[in-house]
């Protein structure tokens, strides 16, 4: 029988519900977001990973998937691996989230700066 936690995605990060860090708190407040946002059974399966019991599979999981980043010039493999190890070995090292959450803005700036640059070419 399926217990109830690997059926139902959690409303709060499951890593550091209450982060000193506001970065940190930023971090999990986006991957719940991001969590809302896939398929209920794409987003049930990251939130069992995200689940604190889970560590022994999502680290090995994490390193893989990074791995996989670096061999992005393989027909399988791709970058986007990189940043989904990355996000996942975050809820085991919460020093990395602070950093993911900058690297985030950034990149959101980045492309609404260049999104404005396209529109205004035309």
């Amino acid at each position: 029988m399926i217990s109830d936690d690997t059926t139902t995605r959690p409303r709060v990060p499951t890593a550091m519900p209450h982060s000193p860090n506001p970065l940190a708190q930023a971090w999990d407040d986006r991957i719940a977001r991001l969590l809302d946002l896939l398929p209920k059974r794409v987003g049930d399966s990251i939130a069992w990973l995200r689940a604190p019991s889970r560590r022994w599979v999502r680290i090995p999981a994490a390193l893989l998937l990074i791995l996989g980043g670096f061999l992005a010039i393989l027909p399988i493999f791709g970058l986007w691996m990189l940043p989904l190890g990355l996000a996942l070995l975050s809820e085991d090292i919460p020093g990395m989230k602070p950093s993911l959450e900058r690297s985030a803005r950034w990149l959101e700036a980045r492309w609404a700066s260049l999104v404005a640059w396209w529109r205004g070419r035309g």
